[in-house]
This record gives structure tokens, C-alpha cells and sequence, in this order.
């Protein structure tokens, strides 16, 4: 999703950036703040193609059977970062342990472990989800991310996080099925056409 860097504001001494993060959170509600590596970045609300993309990627999730008992499909749920001490994210999906909420952290965030699968919808700033996100739930170990880039037109799944980057990176077209690691709990194959076409701007907005 497209997001901005925001810098501290500078009175008597540096506030904590997690005291940063929620004020702004605060003062701009609907918008979605993270800190990572060590950055604040403001994205604001999904556009409607966003928001459609999304529901269309839990379907599979969802007729899986994976938000039931064992796992649960999530939006918008705060992920903790290993890469600094105050750092977050908050995916657009994810897939999650059922027990998720047992393992809190802090700032309504939680522990990476629980986290089978994350997966993001780019916007306007999709370098942010195919480069810095890339190596912020690597170094979570998270197992599996996916990405829909929009602007592309493709599916990337990212897989065997090692360091700060995944080992296996594959990218997917219209036409392809994307399929995921059946680590995630059941078998599940993501339509790159029909992602592709519900996420596109431009089908909403120029054609008149």
C-alpha cells in the first residue's frame, strides 16, 4: 500500500517513535501506520480496487478451510518486527495460528512465530512492499509472502526466509495459477487473472 516516511517532530528530546506512531495514528484515523526499520511511514485508506483485490484474495483462503479452528485469515493485524526495538507492520492479510492471541507483544502487535503467511496489495509506493517489506518479514521469518503487484500486473511468492530476504521468489501472470507451500495448512492456488483484474484502477475510472 502507498505509504509516506514521517519524521519526529523535534521539542525537548526525541519522543519515543511508538509515541509517535499511535499520535499519528490518532490524529489521522483510517490511515495505517507502521514503523519499520526504524521509520514511520502513514499510508492512507485503500482505494476501492485495493479493498477489492483483498476480499478476492481471502476467497481461496477462506474455502480452504484455513479461518476455522487451527488458523485463522486476518486483516490488518499488527505483525512485531525483529529489526528494531519499537518496529511493526501491519499486512494487509495474513494467516495466522488460531491461538494468535495469546501471543501479544505490544502496540496491538504480535509474535512473528504465529504468522504462516503475509500477503500485501501494492499501491501508489509499491517499492516499499517489494523491497523494504521483503526484508522486514524475512527477517520475522515469516514463512511465506505474497504480493500483488498491481502496477506489474503479476503475483510474487516469496518463500524460505533466510536473513534479510527470502531464498525462492517466484512470479507469477495472468493466465498462471500461484500456487502456495502447503506449510500454510491446506492446498491453495491464487487466480492471477482474476487478481489482477479486480485490483486495476483503471478499468474503475478512465473507461467512460
Amino acid at each position: 500500500m502507498s505509504a509516506a516516511a514521517v519524521e519526529r517532530p523535534c521539542d525537548d528530546g526525541p519522543e519515543p517513535l511508538l509515541v509517535t506512531a499511535n499520535r499519528l495514528a490518532e490524529q489521522h484515523p483510517g490511515y495505517r501506520v507502521e514503523i519499520i526499520a526504524g521509520v514511520i511511514t502513514v499510508a492512507p485508506p485503500l482505494d476501492g480496487p485495493h479493498a477489492d483485490a483483498l476480499t478476492t484474495l481471502m476467497i481461496p483462503f477462506l474455502a480452504a478451510g484455513l479461518h476455522g479452528t487451527e488458523s485463522r485469515v486476518l486483516q490488518g493485524i499488527g505483525l512485531w518486527l525483529p529489526g528494531g526495538p519499537e518496529d511493526y507492520a501491519i499486512p494487509d492479510l495474513a494467516l495466522v495460528d488460531a491461538d494468535f492471541d495469546e501471543h501479544l507483544i505490544e502496540n496491538n502487535s504480535y509474535d512473528p512465530a504465529v504468522f504462516r503467511l503475509v500477503l500485501e496489495v501494492t499501491s501508489s509506493n509499491y517499492n516499499s512492499d517489494l523491497r523494504h517489506k521483503v526484508s522486514a518479514y524475512a527477517e520475522a521469518k515469516v514463512p511465506v509472502y505474497v504480493i500483488l503487484d498491481r502496477k506489474h500486473g503479476r503475483v510474487h511468492v516469496l518463500t524460505e526466509p533466510l536473513g534479510g530476504s527470502y531464498d525462492r521468489h517466484e512470479v507469477y501472470a495472468p493466465g498462471q495459477q500461484a500456487p502456495l507451500p502447503a506449510s500454510i495448512g491446506a492446498e491453495v492456488n491464487l487466480d492471477v487473472a482474476e487478481l489482477i483484474k479486480a485490483g486495476r484502477v483503471q478499468s474503475r475510472t478512465s473507461e467512460a
